[in-house]
């Protein structure tokens, strides 16, 4: 299944993109979003387009060659929690917008040979880079390595998991034994802490400490604090920022991280806009998504 990208009309709207403005995507991956954005930008606009994916990032600039009048990009390997570091290597002061998309791929959940779906059975990597250096935590370093009360903790406050300490538990148990390696293999252990009410509910039982798991080895909410913080000092005025989060734990970090910048940013959507039952209905992965946008205002 090819990524579509999530809420493209509303946050290409909400971005109010100036004709030859610059403008950052901070997850590019196959350029959904900044093909959108370099048709409105023209010759004259910079497009920054960042990702820790090499292989999106070649996809994306493929896609961006065929873009017409397409404007000055620069492809990006990298996280956006160091977007002040990108802009200033790239001379760059400020920006005219930024758009964060952060729900992982379609390419990522099914094909990637990393870990992020339960749904395939491969190593427990999850790292968003798809060529991690030996020192980068891994799930299986978590799964492995990592004391009972700390995965609890991951699965409860970064996926508000049930049943963290029962599945908590169960993976030590296992581990002793042998450790777990696969997806496969943690699906499984996950399946003999739950109740059996839990293994048959509408969403997979799996679901929760995945992205627990995934959120925990790509320090994700760190790097959404380290991006929101930052809008204050890379937007111009009247700027904007388009965020769009996947679940509430990503959400509420985002919402609490602009209303702390209150006094330079201003909400420009009270409430979180989300996917039309028409785009929901063609991409289903869509159906949790919100998207928050605000404004420099000095």
């Amino acid at each position: 299944m090819s990524h579509i990208p999530v809420l493209l009309h509303e946050s290409i709207e909400g971005l109010a993109i100036k004709k030859g403005g610059i403008y950052v995507d901070c997850t590019t991956n196959r350029a959904g979003h900044s093909i959108e954005i370099a048709k409105l930008l023209g010759k004259k606009g910079k497009l920054i387009c960042i990702d820790l994916d090499k292989n999106a990032l070649s996809e994306a600039k493929k896609k961006l060659s065929e873009v017409k009048n397409a404007p000055e990009v620069h492809f990006i390997h990298s996280n956006f929690r160091h977007i002040q570091d990108i802009l200033n290597k790239l001379k760059i002061e400020r920006v005219d917008g930024i758009l964060a998309d952060l729900g992982i791929s379609s390419e990522e959940l099914d094909a990637s040979g990393r870990g992020f779906s339960f749904r395939t059975n491969e190593k427990l990597t999850m790292t968003f880079d798809s060529n991690p250096s030996e020192d980068e935590t891994t799930a299986y370093d978590i799964l492995n390595s990592w004391s009972e009360s700390t995965i609890a903790d991951i699965l409860y406050g970064f996926a508000d998991e049930t049943y963290s300490r029962r599945i908590a538990r169960a993976i030590i148990n296992r581990r002793v034994i042998k450790p777990i390696e696969t997806t496969h293999e943690l699906v499984d252990t996950i399946a003999n802490a739950v109740p059996a009410s839990y293994r048959h509910r509408k969403t997979h039982f799996a679901t929760k400490t995945f992205q627990a798991l995934r959120m925990a080895v790509n320090d994700e909410l760190g790097s959404i604090n380290d991006l929101v913080s930052s809008l204050p000092n890379i937007l111009k005025e009247g700027g904007r920022a388009c965020i769009i989060t996947f679940h509430s734990t990503e959400d509420r970090t985002v919402k609490q991280g602009l209303r702390n910048l209150e006094d330079v940013m201003k909400i420009v959507n009270k409430k979180a806009i989300i996917p039309t039952d028409e785009e929901i209905e063609m991409n289903p992965r869509a159906r949790s998504a919100q998207l928050r946008i605000a404004e420099k205002i000095n």
